[in-house]
């Protein structure tokens, strides 16, 4: 199978972006998985910090190299915002396939000379390695980003970045934020810096964090059933079909997503089956639910809706 590296060539190439669906236990990384094989595509399955504090760093490893032997269709295991070169080194060292150092939130010097000493030490592994430039906004995990505080990548500055750092892909932020509150106002990308931003680096593949769509349905069908998830609002699906298609986004980061849509379906099931008490039953139907998400985004991000 392609190793992660020809596989963002080729995205690059063809002008598509792999899907990077978060997991946090067996379930949501079959979910991944199967959709992976169903679509006949590359699919990316991110873990971030305190979902790895949550499953235990060599469990989880075991657990995707068990799930994966047997596949058709590449899988890569990646570490997600990761914070220091300490958690980045176990990642690689556990074999992982890639690895994001988020540096985003430091000076510019420091970001530089953090992303360089993971590159230098997974260049040696044959690792994968995603760097940051821009601070997005908002909560995810132990990321965490007041609004006053989030900045629009600076063009120059990514250039400055990649020439320094040698990165092999870069997130950028454009106006997305984590979580599920990522506007304030009007949902609005700035679809001028990615130019921008594209015009320095060239043919170069850009990661794009913070993309969920926060179904508004969904939503409404948690809040009905106990949920307090208040003035939720996402990037628009025109938005993100634009960016994969026109420009060199190659990877496009999905969790807010997957998490309500899997509430969602336990929320559901737990409601209308109060007599169950077989946890397989309500978590392998959240899996489906999640399974079917998780196809509509690959299709999405290759161009097919």
């Amino acid at each position: 199978m392609d190793s992660i590296f020809v596989t963002f060539e080729k995205a690059l190439k063809k002008r598509f972006a792999i899907g990077a669906f978060n997991f946090y236990n067996l379930e949501t990384l079959q979910a991944i998985l199967e959709a992976g094989e169903i679509t006949a595509s590359p699919v990316i399955c991110s873990v971030s910090e305190s979902a790895l504090q949550y499953m235990g760093i060599d469990a989880t490893v075991m657990m995707f190299e068990a799930l994966t032997e047997k596949k058709k269709y590449p899988a890569y295991l990646h570490l997600d915002h990761g914070k220091s070169f300490e958690v980045c080194k176990k990642a690689i060292d556990a074999g992982f396939d890639s690895v994001m150092i988020d540096g985003s939130a430091l000076p510019f010097d420091e970001n530089v000379k953090l992303t360089k000493r993971v590159v230098k030490y997974a260049d040696k592994h044959g690792v994968f390695v995603e760097g940051e430039i821009g601070t997005l906004s908002g909560i995810e995990d132990n990321t965490i980003v007041d609004e006053k505080d989030s900045k629009y990548t600076n063009p120059q500055e990514a250039k400055k970045f990649l020439d320094l750092t040698k990165v092999n892909s870069l997130a950028v932020a454009i106006g997305t934020s984590h979580g599920a509150y990522k506007f304030s106002g009007d949902p609005k990308l700035r679809i001028d810096i990615l130019s921008n931003i594209e015009k320095e680096l060239g043919k170069f593949p850009i990661v794009l964090h913070g993309a969920s769509t926060v179904d508004l349905k969904l939503i409404k069908q948690i809040n009905a059933r106990g949920g307090k998830i208040k003035n939720a609002k996402g990037v628009s699906v025109e938005d993100i079909s634009e960016i994969c298609k026109h420009h060199n986004v190659c990877k496009v980061n999905v969790d807010t997503d997957l998490r309500i849509c899997f509430i969602a379906s336990l929320r559901k099931n737990l409601k209308a089956c109060p007599k169950e008490i077989n946890p397989r039953f309500f978590f392998s139907d959240a899996k489906e639910e999640m399974k079917n998400l998780i196809i509509t985004k690959i299709k999405l991000f290759q161009g097919k809706l």
